[in-house]
């Protein structure tokens, strides 16, 4: 089968993708959210809390990375695709602002964080073949399960990780706008049904990830 040279370029860009999300060194761009706080002093307990915390949210960038890679794969309008990038974009931030985290609290990365990338790859590339209202809907839909579970994890993190929640907080309040962004630009609603497969598959990667 005859590959054509632009589906060859963008196979590598997606690759090297994969590579520098999953493995490079992620570095923030902007000013970290509680950047000017000092680290707390917390109990043993509560800082691996803190840090299987950080590694949950950080596994989530992770799958944010691959869905809006695989979504803006297949979406057919150049302004999706923007919003994608765009997205995109904000949530590499977070990548970084995440992983920080969860070194200066002693943690690391999740061992699943592959499997994680490749499924939600597939995921958000098989959201883009459904058409372009189906993808904004699913991208506003992921926000908003995205945004409350961060609102739990403001409830869950040590009040003395002041530090940790700054992040927390900035990345509910970007998630929130993605949300907005992807209902203006003619976002579906999606079935209830898949709304609820979609928390449930949330459910069972953040409890994995606390863990591993």
């Amino acid at each position: 089968m005859k590959v054509s040279r632009r589906g060859l370029d963008n196979c590598i860009v997606e690759v090297d993708r994969a590579l520098r999300t999953l493995f490079g060194v992620s570095t923030a761009t902007a000013d970290v959210p509680g950047q000017e706080l000092d680290e707390s002093d917390m109990s043993d307990q509560h800082r691996r809390h803190a840090a299987a915390l950080m590694r949950v949210n950080h596994s989530g960038e992770v799958c944010a990375q691959a869905l809006y890679s695989g979504q803006a794969a297949t979406a057919r309008n150049d302004d999706v695709q923007a919003v994608l990038k765009e997205a995109a974009a904000e949530e590499s931030e977070h990548l970084a602002w995440t992983v920080s985290r969860v070194e200066a609290l002693g943690g690391r990365s999740s061992v699943l964080n592959p499997l994680f990338y490749a499924g939600s790859f597939a995921i958000g590339a098989f959201s883009g073949v459904l058409g372009d209202r189906w993808n904004l809907g699913f991208l506003a839909e992921t926000e908003r399960q995205v945004e409350a579970h961060l609102d739990g994890h403001l409830e869950s993190l040590p009040e003395e990780d002041r530090k940790s929640r700054a992040v927390v907080a900035r990345m509910k309040e970007d998630e929130a706008r993605h949300a907005v962004t992807a209902t203006e630009h003619g976002g579906g609603e999606l079935p209830d049904p898949v709304k609820k497969i979609m928390k449930l598959a949330a459910r069972a990667m953040t409890s994995t990830t606390y863990r591993f």
